[in-house]
C-alpha cells in the first residue's frame, strides 16, 4: 500500500486559486513520481522484451509511416531535401510529441473507472493521476527523443542550439494535455460513451496536425482550419528549435502557454468540482 499525503481542506471549497493545480502537483510531487514508476514497470512486465519495446515501437511507427507518405504518397517535406531520411525525422519529431497528448487523451476516460479503489477506500488525491499517466507519456517519449536526435545526428549533424529550447515547447503541451486530461477523466466518470468518442477524436486530431505535412502544404483556403488545432504552433515550434536553429516568436509561445494553463485550470477546477459525485456513480 502507497503512503498518502492528506488532501488540503480547500479542494473542495469555492473555485480553486490560479496556482491551485501546480502547487497541489507540487505537494505530490513523490507520490506521482512513484505511481508514475510503478505504471510503467506495470505495463511491461511479463513481457518477452520488456522496456524494448518501448524503442522497438515509435521505431515501427516511423518506418510505416514513412513508406506510406514517400513511397505509397509521395510526399515531401515543403523546400527540404526530399530524401526519405529527413521526412522521417521531421515525421518521427511530429509523431512522438502527438504521442505524448493522444496517450493522455486515450487513457484520460477511463482513468477513474481504473482506480475505482482510491476512490472508494483511500483518501486520496485523485486530481494527480493525469499528472502521472502525463508522466509516463513524457517518459516513453524521451526514449522517443534519444532515437530522433541519434539518426538526426547522422542526417543532419550535429542540431542546432536552439534544440536548448525545446522544453520550452514542451511546456504549453504538457499544461494543455493536463487541463484535458482533468476533464475527460471527471466526464469518463459520468458518461461511459466518452471513451469510445475519444478514439475517433485522436485519428481525427492526428490526420489535422502537421504531423504528415508541413502548414505551408495546405491550401490557403484550409489553413485557418489547421491554424485553429492547439497542436499546430508546438509541433511547428518544435521542428523549428530540432532542426532549424529557430528561435520562438515569444510573443506566440506567451500567448500558447497563458492559453494552456488557463485550459489546465478550467480542467482542474471541473475535476475538483465534481470529484465529490465519483463515489455515488463508480
Amino acid at each position: 500500500m502507497i503512503a498518502t499525503p492528506p488532501r488540503t481542506a480547500s479542494a473542495s471549497r469555492g473555485l480553486p486559486g490560479a496556482a491551485a493545480p501546480l502547487a497541489s502537483l507540487w505537494q505530490h510531487r513523490r507520490l506521482i513520481l512513484r505511481l508514475a514508476q510503478r505504471d510503467l514497470e506495470a505495463r511491461y512486465r511479463g513481457s518477452l522484451l520488456g522496456l524494448v519495446w518501448a524503442v522497438l515501437t515509435p521505431l515501427l511507427m516511423m518506418t510505416v509511416y514513412t513508406f506510406v507518405f514517400t513511397v505509397v504518397f509521395q510526399a515531401r517535406w515543403g523546400a527540404s531535401t526530399g530524401s526519405k531520411a529527413e521526412f522521417a525525422l521531421l515525421l518521427f519529431s511530429g509523431l512522438v510529441l502527438f504521442t505524448i497528448f493522444s496517450e493522455c487523451l486515450a487513457r484520460a476516460p477511463g482513468l477513474m473507472l481504473e482506480n475505482v479503489s482510491y476512490i472508494k477506500k483511500v483518501v486520496f488525491p485523485l486530481e494527480i493521476l493525469p499528472a502521472v499517466i502525463l508522466l509516463v507519456a513524457l517518459a516513453n517519449a524521451t526514449i522517443g527523443f534519444i532515437i530522433l536526435e541519434a539518426f538526426a545526428l547522422a542526417v543532419f549533424g550535429l542540431p542546432p542550439l536552439t534544440i536548448l529550447l525545446f522544453p520550452l515547447i514542451l511546456l504549453p503541451l504538457c499544461l494543455f494535455a493536463l487541463g484535458v486530461t482533468w476533464f475527460l477523466s471527471s466526464l469518463g466518470v459520468f458518461l461511459r460513451d466518452i471513451k469510445q468518442m475519444v478514439s475517433v477524436l485522436v485519428t481525427i486530431l492526428m490526420f489535422i496536425s502537421p504531423i504528415f505535412y508541413p502548414v505551408s502544404a495546405i491550401p490557403e483556403a484550409y489553413r485557418p482550419i489547421i491554424q485553429l488545432n492547439p497542436l499546430t504552433l508546438l509541433l511547428e515550434g518544435a521542428r523549428d528549435v530540432l532542426f532549424w536553429g529557430t528561435v520562438p516568436n515569444p510573443l506566440e509561445w506567451l500567448l500558447s502557454t497563458a492559453v494552456a494553463y488557463g485550459i489546465a485550470w478550467l480542467g482542474f477546477a471541473w475535476f475538483m468540482k465534481t470529484r465529490k459525485a465519483f463515489a455515488d456513480v463508480v
